[in-house]
């Protein structure tokens, strides 16, 4: 039988946003722990169907909890449920990342605000040789599931050290190199969800690929690792 997304949790998410408060969530904690362990066990098979062509190390589930000491907005709860799948290996490189949320649910994948170090690396291959990483890009199945990167994650200008007249000045702009794609919820509660998601995910492995063999390798193609 295949596990698919109870519509019980987004029926707690909405309700939960009506009543984002403390006492409301005590109240309604046996709802919130029964729609986790259903959700885990969305997230286990999303695990095995990933290990199936690739090998996943780490599980995270992000808490439901808000980190409100720097925000404006107070509320404690967040009104999604999160997760990312870690690929094993220093030689695997990205991530995988599902969110699950009414009317707004996505999955992810890719190199968000990498350090400084990779940053670098990525965009001086960018400006070294461009026609990989657009071949990948310009795949139909690809720019069909995802579009491109997300350009509000870009600097208004070329980074220090680069040429604002290269040609590749689009892409090193770029400060995060991942892609995302938005499902409805009548998607996410169809039988074929893990389907559809484990499909989208693969289609991110040659872009893996190739962003694993850049962040492992100087620019004349020497392994960093050892």
């Amino acid at each position: 039988m295949q596990i698919r997304i109870p519509e019980l949790a987004f029926e707690f998410l909405k309700d939960l946003k009506k009543n984002n408060h403390r006492d409301w969530m005590q109240e309604h904690k046996k709802r919130y722990q029964t729609n986790e362990k259903e959700l885990k066990s969305f997230y286990a098979s999303v695990v095995e169907r990933l290990n199936e062509h690739d090998e996943i190390e780490k599980t995270k589930v992000f808490r439901i909890n808000r980190d409100v000491r720097f925000s404006k907005n107070k509320t404690p709860y967040n009104v999604h449920r999160s997760v990312s799948f870690s690929r094993a290996g220093a030689h695997r490189r990205g991530g995988y990342y599902l969110r699950l949320e009414p009317g707004n649910s996505l999955m992810a994948g890719g190199f968000f605000s990498p350090e400084p170090k990779d940053l670098l690396r990525i965009r001086k291959e960018f400006e070294m040789d461009d026609q990989e990483i657009r071949q990948i890009l310009a795949n139909s199945d690809f720019k069909k599931a995802f579009g491109g990167f997300d350009e509000t994650y870009q600097v208004k200008t070329a980074p220090k050290g680069f040429s604002k007249d290269h040609p590749s000045i689009d892409l090193i702009k770029n400060k995060s190199f991942f892609v995302n794609h938005q499902f409805s919820d009548k998607e996410v509660f169809a039988p074929d969800f893990l389907d559809k998601l484990v499909s989208h995910f693969e289609l991110l492995r040659p872009y893996f690929d190739y962003m694993s063999d850049v962040l492992t390798t100087d620019l004349n193609g020497v392994s960093l690792i050892d």
